[in-house]
């Protein structure tokens, strides 16, 4: 399943600018509403993330939709794609600091809200802003792409309808609970890959690839560092790269390795997997030697981006099978 809309530009298209304006005018309502009724106060990071079913729907993602913006994420406990995006959902939603609600929605126990979304495949992500319902993508996605969309649905709702998000009170009990939370067991490498992850947020890709890399050196089968490098490493590749040079250089040599391989970095970060996937697969059929032991190293890496348990990935290492064969 490729990663669809990984970008808001489409969102004007979603609805006509009267209903994007009726809806602002039912989200203000609907905030002032709340406040005369005394809402609205802090709520736990943990509150950002809920479990939603039918029943709940409208009060859980409909009514608080005007007041920030829900990303919904459709999941199913047999779904391999899913164990790994919903968790990296869930930490980005706290994160994000109350300027985003993370609503989950297991498919079978859901039908009725997977057939009016017109879900055919799963992990598929959604938002509801003010109302409002837009596409976000379907299938696994890297962090760096998701963050890009949720950033864009921040602006979308903030810029659109005037949405600010909630107050999170870090110190406030999860469900106002009686008591707080026991703290979580810190794992060996938890301060390194959250330096990882700091890293990343900051821009400095050279220092994210170096703390993965320390993760590995001592436990090279590590599920997190190992995505993470392979991620952390094609951000560091693409930057700097002019994309439309990369392209125009890849179209007019299709058998040349270097050009093809930037251009299919750029195919992934885009969220175009399947494009980069075919595109190197091509090309290992159109090279020999150095050359096309590099493509095939190469599409080796972008498979540790996607994910080994993608359907993508196991549908493109058949097809690279055929092609060194």
């Amino acid at each position: 399943m490729q990663p669809r809309n990984m970008s808001m530009s489409g969102v004007v298209d979603l609805a006509a600018v009267k209903a994007a304006q009726e809806a602002k005018a039912k989200a203000e309502q609907a905030r002032a509403e709340a406040a005369r009724q005394g809402g609205g106060g802090a709520i736990s990071p943990a509150d950002l993330v809920i479990d939603v079913d039918e029943a709940g729907f409208e009060r859980d993602v409909l009514q608080r939709s005007t007041e920030v913006p829900v990303v919904i994420d459709f999941w199913a406990e047999w779904c391999e794609p899913c164990k790994q995006l919903s968790p990296l959902l869930e930490r980005l939603t706290v994160e994000y600091n109350g300027r985003i609600l993370l609503a989950k929605i297991d498919v079978d126990a859901n039908q009725m809200l997977m057939q009016q979304f017109g879900i055919q495949g799963i992990p598929a992500v959604f938002a509801v802003v003010a109302g409002q319902a837009l596409p976000l993508f379907q299938g696994a996605a890297g962090e760096a792409q998701i963050r890009q969309t949720l950033d864009q649905l921040v602006q979308v709702g903030e810029q659109r309808f005037g949405l600010t998000g909630l107050d999170v009170d870090p110190d406030a009990v999860p469900g106002g609970a009686a008591q707080a939370a026991p703290a979580e067991a810190v794992g060996p490498y938890d301060a390194l890959l959250e330096a990882a992850v700091q890293a990343l947020d900051g821009g400095d890709l050279a220092g994210a690839v170096q703390a993965y890399k320390n993760v590995l050196a001592d436990d090279p089968t590590n599920p997190e560092a190992t995505l993470g490098l392979a991620q952390a490493e094609l951000l560091q590749r693409v930057q700097g790269l002019d994309p439309q040079q990369v392209r125009k250089e890849a179209a007019e040599k299709p058998g040349d390795a270097a050009a093809q391989i930037a251009a299919a970095d750029l195919d992934l970060v885009g969220g175009h997997v399947e494009d980069a996937f075919g595109r190197l697969i091509e090309t290992v059929g159109r090279t020999a030697g150095d050359d096309r032991n590099a493509v095939r190293v190469r599409l080796l890496e972008l498979f540790e981006v996607v994910g080994a348990d993608d359907p993508r990935v196991v549908a493109a290492r058949r097809a690279l099978a055929r092609a060194l064969f």
